[in-house]
């Protein structure tokens, strides 16, 4: 660990020389991710000085137990021992999770889509109340969330919405939302009042940028057509809405939330990219996971990966066995909880996998 240490705080130093050259702000998109680095390798450096520091003054405390006949500097040794001992355990964890290679990924955008699964009418309201959720979740990071497409249940909720997520650490946060959900309650839909299982499948897409996915224009045909929904008395008068077909991976995509077409293509483009970035991703962590086995962070929509029992009150994650009875506060935003004992879960997968544990 310390050698790790060592080298950071060199990379560091060669960092904080290198942003104060005449000629660092040339080109700014290296000079922020200079400024970036040198922000996050900061915070390892402060809590590692803090450690040798304090690991110098364990060292003087035990030679004055070892050298000291005085009983009373030696029983002060003592208590600086009994002081400083729980306080480097502390010290040493911190920084076991802070050289935990971070996904590169924590710090983007996303692109989140919720699609209703089985269940029919009653798989296309809980998408809304889903999105609802993540909604409000957003609201209250402070994070922007705009509607990029969306088709409606014919009973209500959304047979498909996809949104656009930004602000802060956004992917770091809903990465584990990814995967079906599921639902047990009784529809609103259903007369007999008995409980029905349903469920909706959310995909929560890293933003790719231009960088991350090398786009052949020549590949993607585009189409124009009339929207249907909200969006005021303009919408079906002008083909404003978009489908791309990407032919060599098949993915369609629409957008038709935006007031003209060229917004639309734009948003359409965004989706597309990050769509095509997941695919890559997904094959990176899958040759990962053939070497080391992950309960969460897997993404992959098809696993279960929690449960809303309504007539209980309950809801469970089932990657981590967590289960909760304020089922109306989760579903009005409150997923924090969740969302901080998955990333505690895949840390200690990830030491594991070091041989840190």
């Amino acid at each position: 660990m310390i050698d790790k240490l060592e080298a950071i705080k060199k990379r560091f130093e060669e960092v904080s020389q290198l942003i104060v050259q005449p000629d660092a702000m040339a080109d700014m998109g290296n000079y922020a991710k200079l400024n970036k680095e040198y922000s996050d390798l900061g915070k390892v450096v402060k809590k590692y000085d803090e450690y040798t520091h304090l690991l110098a003054n364990l060292k003087s405390a035990k030679e004055v137990l070892e050298t000291e006949k005085d009983e009373e500097f030696r029983e002060m040794a003592k208590m600086e021992l009994d002081e400083l001992a729980p306080k480097r355990d502390e010290l040493e964890e911190e920084l076991k999770m802070m050289l935990i290679p971070k996904d590169p990924n924590d710090s983007k955008n996303v692109i989140l889509e919720i699609r209703a699964g089985t269940g029919g009418d009653e798989a296309a309201i809980f998408a809304g109340d889903l999105f609802k959720m993540y909604e409000q979740f957003a609201a209250d990071q402070g994070w922007k969330f705009s509607v990029m497409s969306l088709t409606e249940g014919t009973a209500g909720g959304f047979k498909e919405i996809v949104t656009s997520v930004e602000g802060e650490d956004v992917y770091a946060k809903l990465k584990f939302e990814s995967g079906a959900h599921r639902v047990q309650r009784v529809p609103q839909t259903e007369s007999q009042g008995r409980v029905h299982t349903s469920a909706a499948t959310v995909a929560v897409l890293p933003e790719a940028e231009e960088v991350d996915v090398e786009l052949n224009m020549g590949d993607i045909r585009k189409d124009t057509f009339r929207a249907s929904g909200a969006g005021g008395q303009h919408i079906n008068k002008t083909e404003s809405a978009v489908r791309l077909t990407h032919a060599p991976s098949g993915l369609v995509v629409e957008c038709q939330d935006g007031r003209s077409q060229h917004a639309n293509y734009d948003k359409a483009l965004k989706v597309l990219r990050s769509r095509l970035y997941e695919i890559e991703l997904k094959k990176h962590n899958d040759a990962i996971s053939s070497q080391r086995k992950t309960m969460v962070g897997s993404g992959d929509r098809s696993d279960k990966i929690r449960t809303y029992n309504y007539p209980q009150g309950r809801v469970t994650d089932h990657r981590i066995n967590h289960t909760v009875y304020n089922l109306p506060t989760i579903m009005s935003g409150e997923i924090g909880e969740f969302i901080e004992k998955l990333r505690i879960a895949e840390n200690s997968e990830l030491l594991k996998a070091e041989g840190q544990e």
